[in-house]
């Protein structure tokens, strides 16, 4: 099989009714490469929803003309488009998707058979005019890749293939491998599988067997084979292999495939908590929305990879798609990196939940979105989002829903008087009380059962879970009864009882706060499978109110910069030695938690500091040499002092004595000059996302800082200024959150003195970069 990517594509935002016509004349049209979201190229406004990031959506169409492949048989596929897709090839209308996040694809190959012109013409109408469709953003457009697949006449079926470890341990694995193959002719065809390891090259035949092809009907051919001393994959040690098979009819040429896969096990035990390849391993994760700053949500696998990296120094190793299936190339980076992966399919299902239009919890609601469609296409989705990735070893769950039973949005029991921990003090008085002529809540159980056995049907190798928001409801009227593993959303206070009550069901925390008490839930009961984190990254939408067009819960931001915050969350999850400070101004007798009043790495003011102290060690404070005393608080997990500004103070984590890690904080002076870089990935892990089928290329990410005199980061804040020779400026982000600035603006103000620039460019190029009162600087590729 050879794929050919549709990259570049004409493009109009707005209705074109012809333009779906062969003839139609786009050549006024702009020119985009795909992945595209057209929004995020939008100016933020107001009058938009507060819950997809007051980013505009409408109609848009897409054109692509390819000269005719020779080819038995061809497959267009979508790995994505947001949303509402209906596609057109050479006039004729082949269909779409609802979905803005599924695959799909269309069997070309009669149409190409009628083909007047030598070309085929690919026609795609894409409709997201419900922008309150959502509670976070989703962009608009063919955001994800698109591909023309050329197969021979006897061809694997699309997503056909499923591989699975039976048993492994260091000296031998036992794996399966499940084809579907199909062919357009009779034939009897050999198909055979070997497995090539990445690591070393070392080849393995996974056998071969002979079976009867009939038109229309696919057939199964499975193969199981031993892998003597075989490469696990592992966090440590993410080992991949090419998967490689042939299938060679008896009178024709043999038909090639290839995909990576993994050898590992996985398990959830109710009591000890989840093992990968028969190791305890705590799941310490992040949910991630897909949006990245200028990109929208048609992010290059090489910004992924840059944020990928920065969660993995805090010690994450595990990411919750939330809450839909996100692009193929962040599952190929996971594989690759040793992270773990909780899937997601749905945050909605045949009832839709409140969408915030005028900021957060702000009545009245929309309620438009996915559960439109849910009812006639959930199967589709969820088995083309399980075929699509049972290939990563990353996977380790596939969760069916996402707080689908919060109550009264909009299911409703009894019981809801009853329940605990109920966070709608705000919402207006008909809201917290029971309504009966809402849907009923023991629906959920009926509809978590088809799916949980859709999930296990395509992929029986996998445990089922959701991310319960209400489980003390929820474990009463039966819906926990369908799932493997129960996911807990902000209800650490129930796993002790809850683990008495269900003593074989494991539990998970699927989404939850950063605070200390949160993570000691998972680290002082061992039956506690991990935490996901709310979230690793800031994202667009789900905003507070204009002009804040996004959620601040992340330990990153939209610039892929590590907050302050972060670094605590790395003095409870690195192994590495961590020491890190930060700073707020002292408030006494006032209550101050961590998360209640900011914290900075500011050094100077008027006035006493509070001075944070992070370390996974002893840590030891010194001012001028001479130590300062340290508190501990135990209920937040860190280190204090209260320190006057002005001399630099210095935190060393001692191990056995020795320094192992070192942070100081000194004043800020006035900026003097920018430093800027091109950030590049590791070799050896830019070599292991490439090994894996990532491609890298094409796309610059500029890392912007403020110094001062000292080389120090500076303080205060300047507009920097990008000019681009030998590519393309595709934005500039801060992360700022309050700073509605269009992504098309040539220039934006830093953020505690730093900014990332976004370039895309194919060959040399540099960008310059200016700031008022400081000199220029140059950046080459």
């Amino acid at each position: 099989m050879r794929a050919i990517d549709l990259v570049t594509w004409a493009f109009h935002h707005g209705d074109e009714p012809d333009a779906w016509k062969t003839g139609f004349d786009d050549a006024a049209w702009r020119r985009v490469e795909v992945p595209h979201d057209w929004s995020i190229e939008q100016p933020f406004a107001e009058a938009h929803s507060s819950g997809t990031g007051y980013l505009p959506g409408g109609v848009g169409w897409y054109r692509a003309r390819i000269p005719l492949p020779d080819a038995a048989h061809l497959r267009l596929v979508f790995h994505g488009v947001y949303k509402n897709a209906r596609v057109w090839v050479n006039g004729y209308h082949l269909g779409g998707r609802a979905s803005g996040h599924a695959e799909f694809s269309f069997d070309l190959t009669e149409i190409a058979a009628y083909a007047a012109v030598p070309d085929l013409v690919v026609a795609v109408r894409v409709d997201h005019s419900d922008i309150s469709d959502s509670r976070w953003y989703n962009g608009s457009g063919l955001t994800r890749a698109v591909e023309l697949q050329l197969h021979r006449a006897v061809r694997l079926r699309h997503r056909g293939t499923a591989f699975a470890t039976l048993a492994a341990d260091d000296r031998m694995a036992r794996v399966r491998v499940a084809h579907a193959v199909e062919g357009d002719v009779e034939a009897d065809v050999v198909v055979r599988s070997t497995l090539r390891s990445l690591r070393d090259g070392r080849v393995v035949d996974l056998g071969e067997a002979t079976t009867a092809i009939r038109p229309g009907t696919p057939t199964e051919v499975v193969l199981e084979a031993d892998v003597p001393d075989p490469a696990l994959w592992s966090e440590s040690a993410p080992s991949l292999h090419s998967l490689e098979t042939t299938l060679t009819p008896a009178d024709g040429e043999p038909a090639r495939y290839e995909e990576v896969v993994g050898i590992r096990t996985l398990r959830f035990d109710a009591d000890t908590g989840f093992s990968l390849g028969g190791v305890p391993t705590t799941l310490r994760g992040v949910c991630l929305h897909e949006d990245a700053g200028p990109f929208g949500t048609a992010v290059p696998a090489a910004v992924w990879l840059r944020r990928l990296l920065a969660l993995r120094r805090l010690g994450a190793n595990a990411v919750r798609m939330a809450h839909n299936p996100h692009a193929q190339e962040l599952y190929s980076l996971c594989d690759a990196l040793g992270m773990l992966v909780v899937d997601e399919a749905f945050d909605e299902w045949e009832n839709p939940k409140n969408k915030w239009w005028q900021g957060h919890n702000v009545y009245p609601p929309r309620h438009e979105g996915a559960a439109e469609h849910f009812p006639q296409t959930h199967e589709d989705d969820l088995r083309a989002m399980i075929a699509a990735h049972r290939r990563h070893p990353s996977v380790i769950a596939w969760s069916i829903g996402n707080e689908i039973d919060y109550p009264n949005d909009p299911y409703a029991s009894p019981l809801f008087d009853e329940m605990t921990g109920n966070n709608d003090a705000s919402k207006p008085v008909a809201e917290r009380v029971y309504d009966p002529t809402r849907p009923d809540i023991r629906r959920l159980s009926t509809i978590a059962r088809r799916l949980a056995g859709i999930a296990r049907d395509e992929d029986p190798t996998r445990p089922v879970t959701l991310a319960a928001a209400f489980p003390e409801l929820s474990s009463r009227t039966g819906l926990l009864d369908a799932i493997d593993v129960a996911g807990y959303n902000y209800k650490e206070h129930l796993y002790r009882d809850d683990h008495e009550r269900f003593p074989r069901l494991p539990l998970l925390g699927s989404e939850n706060g950063h605070g200390y008490r949160q993570w000691r839930a998972v680290v002082d009961d061992a039956f506690v499978a991990g935490q996901f984190l709310w979230t690793g990254i800031d994202y667009l939408g789900e905003a507070r109110g204009w002009p804040v067009h996004g959620s601040g819960a992340g330990l990153l931001t939209l610039a892929g910069f590590e907050k302050p915050t972060a670094a605590l969350r790395r003095s409870w999850w690195s192994d590495e030695p961590v020491a890190a400070l930060a700073t707020r101004p002292h408030a006494p007798g006032e209550q101050t938690t961590f998360w209640t009043h900011p914290v900075s790495r500011a050094w100077e003011g008027e006035g006493p500091h509070e001075v944070l102290c992070f370390s996974n060690g002893e840590p030891r404070l010194t001012r001028g040499g001479a130590d300062v005393p340290l508190r501990r608080d135990d209920e937040e997990g860190y280190w204090t002092a209260v320190v006057e500004p002005g001399e630099p103070i210095v935190l060393e984590t001692l191990a056995d004595g020795a320094v192992v890690a070192r942070d100081e904080l000194r004043a800020r002076g006035d900026a003097v000059r920018l430093d800027a870089a091109v950030w590049r990935a590791p070799d050896e892990v830019a070599a292991a996302c490439r090994a894996a089928g990532v491609g890298l290329d094409g796309v610059h990410q500029i890392e912007v800082t403020l110094r001062d005199a000292s080389g120090g980061p500076a303080r205060g804040e300047r507009m920097v200024a990008a000019r681009v020779d030998g590519g393309r400026l595709v934005g500039l982000e801060n992360g700022d959150l309050a700073d509605p600035t269009p992504y098309s603006a040539v220039s934006r103000r830093t953020l505690d003195g730093r900014l990332a620039v976004f370039v895309r460019a194919d060959g040399p190029g540099r960008v310059v970069l200016s700031a008022p009162g400081l000199d220029d600087v140059e950046v080459a590729w």
